[in-house]
C-alpha cells in the first residue's frame, strides 16, 4: 500500500441505531459500513478507527449487534456497523430477518462508498467470507477487505492466509479490491484505513 494522508480524528459520536435501512439518516454525507463474521473483532477495530475504544460495543459473545448503527466521524462522514453473518446463537426466522435487512441497506443505501469486509486473518479461506464476497460482487456493492487479528498469528501464517484468500478470489475476479491487514492491539493498518476513506471522502465531495 502507498503512503496516504493520515486522517486525524477529531470527534466521533454515536448517532441512531435502525432495524431497517428507510430510518438511516439522511444520506447526505459518504457512508462506510463495516461487517464480518461474529467474532471477527469489529467493534474492536471500529473504536480504534474512531479512537474512542467505548464507541461501539465490544462482547465476547457474538451476535450483540442486530440493527443498523450509525456513527458521527469528524461531523463529515458516516461510519456504520452493521450485524455480523455467520453462527450467532439466534433462531433462523432472527437470521433471515438480518440478512434481509443487510441486503435492503447495501443495495438501497445511496451515500455508501464501501463496505468493508472484516476477514480474520487466523484462517485459511473460509466458505462463509468467499459467499459474501461474491454475493456484494452479483449486487454491485463495492467492498474492500480488512484483515483482522494480526497480532495473533505469526506474521508469515497472516501473510499465507491473506495471499490464500486472495488468489481465491482471483479464481472468479479479475479485479482485486483495495485490502488491509490489522491489529488492534498494535492499531496497525488504521492509518491506512483512515487514509484510504479520507480520499474516497474527495472523491465522494467531487462529485455530489
Amino acid at each position: 500500500m502507498e503512503q496516504r494522508n493520515i486522517m486525524i480524528i477529531k470527534s466521533a459520536e454515536y448517532l441512531i441505531s435502525s432495524p431497517d435501512w428507510e430510518k438511516c439518516p439522511t444520506p447526505n454525507m459518504p457512508e462506510y459500513a463495516f461487517i464480518g463474521r461474529s467474532n471477527v473483532g469489529k467493534s474492536s477495530l471500529i473504536n480504534i478507527l474512531a479512537n474512542n475504544e467505548k464507541l461501539a460495543k465490544t462482547s465476547g459473545t457474538p451476535g450483540k449487534t442486530v440493527l443498523i448503527n450509525h456513527f458521527l466521524i469528524n461531523k463529515e462522514w458516516y461510519l456504520v456497523d452493521l450485524p455480523g453473518y455467520g453462527f450467532a446463537k439466534r433462531s433462523m426466522s432472527q437470521r433471515k430477518q438480518w440478512e434481509k435487512m443487510i441486503e435492503d441497506y447495501l443495495r438501497n443505501r445511496t451515500n455508501l462508498v464501501t463496505i468493508f469486509i472484516l476477514i480474520d486473518s487466523r484462517h485459511s479461506p473460509q466458505k462463509i467470507d468467499i459467499d459474501f464476497v461474491n454475493q456484494l460482487g452479483e449486487w454491485n456493492v463495492p467492498f474492500s477487505l480488512v484483515f483482522t487479528k494480526a497480532d495473533k498469528s505469526t506474521q508469515a501464517e497472516v501473510s499465507r492466509n491473506v495471499k490464500a484468500f486472495l488468489n481465491k478470489m482471483r479464481e472468479t475476479w479479475e479485479f482485486l479490491p483495495a485490502h488491509f491487514v490489522t491489529s488492534t492491539v498494535k492499531k496497525s493498518g488504521r492509518d491506512a484505513i483512515l487514509g484510504y476513506i479520507e480520499e474516497l471522502n474527495a472523491q465522494f465531495r467531487a462529485i455530489a
